[in-house]
């Protein structure tokens, strides 16, 4: 098993009070010879379209000295994980779940909004200590 990120109950919580049912905890998927635990997994019941979202959810805490290796280490995983999830569960829309401040500082930075731009991250941005979402981007 994984270690768990620092905010990794911070974001379970507040998806759950945001109506997320967790499923998994973590996602465990196999690609090819790869094992790989994405953090969580949710699903949530759209009734009006009377369907069901499902996401997978890695989380980040961008709690280092280094916010751009944490942000290497970040786009690495959501690329090779959105990759598996394509073959492997093609319905769970793949997202990077970061603090508020994280998004409103280094993300706006024009290198992280390029990359986030080309490789087409989802972004959950939580509110760590009031364990709520504040923003989901596409």
């Amino acid at each position: 098993m994984p270690a768990r990120d620092i905010f990794h109950y911070a974001v379970k919580n507040a998806l759950q009070k945001d109506g997320w049912t967790i499923t998994h905890d973590p996602l465990f998927i196999r690609f090819d010879e790869s094992k790989l635990y994405i953090d969580l997994a949710a699903e949530k019941l759209i009734a009006a379209e009377k369907d069901e979202q499902k996401i997978a959810v890695e989380v980040k805490s961008f709690m280092s000295d280094s916010p751009m290796s944490e942000f290497h280490l970040a786009v690495g995983k959501f690329i090779n994980y959105h990759i598996a999830l394509e073959e492997v569960k093609p319905t769970r829309i793949l997202y990077l779940a970061v603090p508020l401040e994280t998004y409103n500082s280094f993300l706006q930075r024009p290198l992280a909004q390029r990359v986030i731009q080309q490789n087409q991250l989802k972004l959950i941005v939580y509110a760590p200590y009031s364990e709520e979402v504040v923003k989901w981007t596409d």
